[in-house]
């Protein structure tokens, strides 16, 4: 397994680990090459970074990280917005790799913390984080504003 940074043509493997997230499936729909679009687009953010683990040449994990400023912290601060590995690859160290390959990266940008959200009913992530050195630190709260798009999810 190898992490690297993501390119345009890994969109099918990436929306793919995301509707698995349970983020919109948007595979198929009328509307997917303007999220593929899209997805380009953030790979060419001077404040992003979005890695992939390879295996076997299967794309078996993303992470997206956004290097953001906050008031009164000079540096930046490294925010993973996504975090996926697929289901039948976890438990073999993809997800500690990808979050190993963020904080070299949120490092190098001289970013002081890093931060993730991370639905309250993943448990089993949870209990990951703080294997691999993250503090639950607080709570996320949404406030849909199109209630098309059915976020977050139900609980599974």
């Amino acid at each position: 397994m190898r992490v690297r940074e993501a390119r345009a043509d890994d969109w099918p493997g990436v929306s793919a680990l995301l509707a698995e997230l349970g983020r919109p499936d948007v595979r198929g729909a009328d509307d997917e090459p303007e999220h593929e679009a899209a997805f380009a687009r953030y790979l060419h953010r001077a404040d992003t970074v979005a890695l992939v683990a390879v295996e076997d040449g299967r794309l078996v994990g993303f992470a997206g990280v956004e290097f953001r400023q906050r008031l009164n912290f000079l540096p930046a601060q490294a925010w993973v917005p996504d975090l996926v590995v697929a289901e039948d690859a976890r438990g073999r160290g993809i997800g500690a790799a990808l979050l190993d390959e963020v904080e070299t990266r949120a490092r190098a940008q001289g970013c002081w913390g890093m931060s993730l959200e991370s639905a309250k009913w993943r448990e089993a992530s949870h209990a990951f984080y703080e294997h691999v050195g993250w503090r639950d630190t607080g709570n996320a709260f949404t406030r849909l504003l199109d209630e098309s798009l059915q976020w977050p999810p139900a609980p599974r």
